[in-house]
């Protein structure tokens, strides 16, 4: 399944499922095929999405200071949140800027 995020403020942002899932809990939505994110809303995910970021990067710093020792130089890094959300965000501040909602599933 892909979660495909619109607002007529922006282009479409299209995420696979894990990704799209982990977005909205993170906002405080359900995952369900169909939603919504009031322009009212788009303030407090905004910063629900930024905060989560931070503590992802506070976590994986922890486990790379951890890991330092034993593991070889120059490691394999996934994608972080960090790189996931950047237009999930954008989008986010300019429909909020236009008074616009965001949709998926619809």
């Amino acid at each position: 399944m892909l979660y495909k995020f619109k607002s007529k403020a922006t282009g479409d942002v299209i995420m696979l499922e894990p990704q799209g899932r982990q977005i909205l809990q993170i906002i405080g939505k359900e995952a369900d095929a169909k939603g919504i994110i009031l322009a009212s809303e788009m303030p407090a995910a905004i910063q629900d999405l930024q905060e989560a970021v931070v503590q992802e990067e506070q976590e994986l710093q922890a486990q790379h200071d951890k890991d330092a020792e034993s593991a070889p130089a120059g490691g394999a890094r996934g994608i972080r949140l960090k790189q996931r959300v950047v237009p999930f965000i954008d989008m986010l501040k300019r429909a909020h800027a236009e008074e616009v909602d965001v949709v998926w599933g619809v």
